[in-house]
């Protein structure tokens, strides 16, 4: 039954979230900056001055198992991105608190960016607003959008995956509104060796 509910609650996700439809490969990609769970300012025109790719993904939240599933897999393979000449950056509108939950679950050691304002996501096109219905669904499963994010908007992303190459276009996109669907790290690894 909770197996049931839990693919319900799922289909209302993906159902509000197929509103966007994100950048497409080929696209100039947005510039971004902020400043990272190490407090360090990452910003991309830097980053590909000294990086082959730039590997930028979003996620919802620490609360969410797929997120945290796909960050240990980056995490677990950053030795591979890093060789083929990537740099590796979460972006997430989590605060910066739940930004350290992430991190002591998945052990991540590469740079996370909270989005307050929701900037990135926006220039990305990866931001919906979740709506009241799901909104309770969501808080019946323990999951309280505005304690995580610090805020009543309730604004999450598609789990969407970019790659950027040296010269700022988009080379690869990964952006499904099933949020259950993420690219593989042999994927991402091809589309940087291919640049």
């Amino acid at each position: 039954m909770k197996k049931l509910i839990l693919m319900i609650l799922g289909l209302a996700i993906i159902i509000q979230a197929s509103g966007q439809t994100g950048l497409q490969k080929g696209e100039h990609a947005p510039a971004f900056s902020g400043i990272d769970n190490n407090s360090k300012a990452v910003g991309l025109k830097t980053l590909l001055k000294n990086h082959k790719a730039v590997v930028l993904f979003f996620y919802r939240g620490q609360w969410c198992p797929y997120c945290n599933q796909y960050i240990k897999r980056l995490q677990d393979s950053l030795q591979l991105l890093t060789e083929a000449g990537a740099y590796v950056v979460g972006v997430t509108p989590e605060t910066a608190e739940n930004v350290g939950k992430t991190i002591a679950k998945t052990q991540a050691s590469f740079s996370i960016i909270t989005d307050k304002g929701y900037r990135i996501l926006k220039d990305y096109k990866v931001n919906y607003t979740v709506d009241d219905k799901l909104l309770g669904k969501l808080k019946g499963y323990g999951v309280d959008l505005e304690k995580n994010n610090g805020n009543t908007d309730h604004v999450l992303p598609v789990p969407a995956t970019y790659i950027i190459g040296k010269n700022g276009k988009l080379i690869y996109v990964h952006f499904n509104a099933d949020y259950t669907k993420r690219p593989s790290v042999s994927e991402l690894l091809k589309a940087i060796k291919g640049v």
